[in-house]
């Protein structure tokens, strides 16, 4: 990371230190959606994520004399925009299930991660990689103790030296070595076996293929479509409910009464989006004697070798509207 070498941004920076809003959000607004992925990757909810952000900004609004100059401004965003998500983890302490589900998850459009990207001016800034967003490594990543979460973004997420994250939390760079190597040997624990084999450019061909199957499928209430797509010992999950079903005969007795009968859902429409890097069907349905179909849930998809492995359906809420978020109508 390097310093403030920008005339125009030393320039609003002075301005900023001074007391000037508008150019101290001139400064911080091409930063708010990269510290948003950032902090959504420490926490697992896009909803918290949100939050942190405000915090931050907040934060950064009222410390701004505390910016030296020896930094990025952005690696300034980002120390504090750490420990504001490490002052909410203490708050609020959660822990995955004893199945490993994580009832706080929610997913993030691929479509607001495209505007994360950072601002030519910083060279050190990378895009967001499929690898570091999908909802397995966030799964994962609920698993690490807060300061080894924090090492994990830093050092490998973000790339920062050992130095330069030791700095941002104000330890030793003895002890953030140690945090990582901690936090990387969880992480494999948690991490599918298979992560190794998945594309990290996406979507691919095959994906793409598999999630138009999936959706005909659905469409057409077809059990044994659906079950052909499924790996045997594929996982569904729905947060924030708790409950994991595992195995490809389970998740289909589960969905059976919900696409046919007389609990069926109704005509289902489903519709092609794209959440943490991941094929996703967003999932519309209509009721007999309603005219329309309404938003009910996003199915977020993880393909391996052509299957489904793993499911996570996201209800579409009040206190969650995920179709707002991937800009679709609440009716159709």
């Amino acid at each position: 990371m390097t310093a403030v070498t920008d005339p125009r941004t030393s320039d609003a920076l002075a301005a900023a230190l001074a007391g000037d809003q508008t150019a101290f959000s001139t400064l911080v607004e091409p930063h708010r959606r990269e510290l948003q992925v950032h902090c959504y990757r420490m926490l697992g909810s896009f909803t918290d994520a949100e939050d942190l952000v405000q915090e931050t900004l907040l934060r950064a609004w009222r410390r701004r004399e505390t910016f030296a100059g020896r930094s990025t401004f952005r690696a300034w965003l980002y120390r504090i925009a750490t420990n504001a998500c490490l002052d909410h983890m203490e708050r609020h302490r959660r822990r995955p299930g004893e199945n490993g589900e994580v009832t706080w998850l929610q997913p993030f459009p691929d479509r607001m991660l495209e505007q994360a990207a950072p601002p030519d001016a910083e060279p050190d800034a990378t895009v967001v990689a499929r690898e570091t967003i999908e909802l397995a490594f966030l799964v994962a990543v609920q698993h690490l103790p807060p300061r080894q979460r924090a090492v994990l973004m830093l050092r490998d997420v973000l790339g920062w030296s050992a130095a330069e994250s030791a700095a941002v939390l104000e330890t030793s760079v003895a002890s953030v070595n140690s945090a990582l190597q901690r936090a990387r040997a969880t992480m494999r624990q948690h991490l599918p076996r298979q992560r190794s084999e998945w594309s990290v450019a996406g979507p691919t061909d095959e994906e793409r293929s598999v999630l138009q199957r999936f959706m005909d499928a659905c469409e057409r209430a077809d059990t044994s479509a659906l079950a052909s797509l499924l790996r045997e010992d594929a996982v569904f999950s729905m947060p924030p409910q708790p409950e994991v079903t595992r195995g490809r005969d389970a998740i289909i007795e589960l969905w059976a009464p919900a696409l046919t009968g007389p609990t069926g859902l109704g005509e289902l429409l489903l519709v092609p989006v794209w959440l943490n890097r991941q094929p996703a069907a967003a999932n519309y349905a209509r009721r007999p004697g309603d005219a329309e179909f309404r938003a009910l849930a996003v199915d977020v998809l993880r393909v391996e070798g052509g299957s489904i492995s793993d499911v996570l359906s996201f209800e579409h809420t009040e206190t969650f509207p995920v179709f707002d978020l991937l800009g679709l109508p609440a009716t159709r």
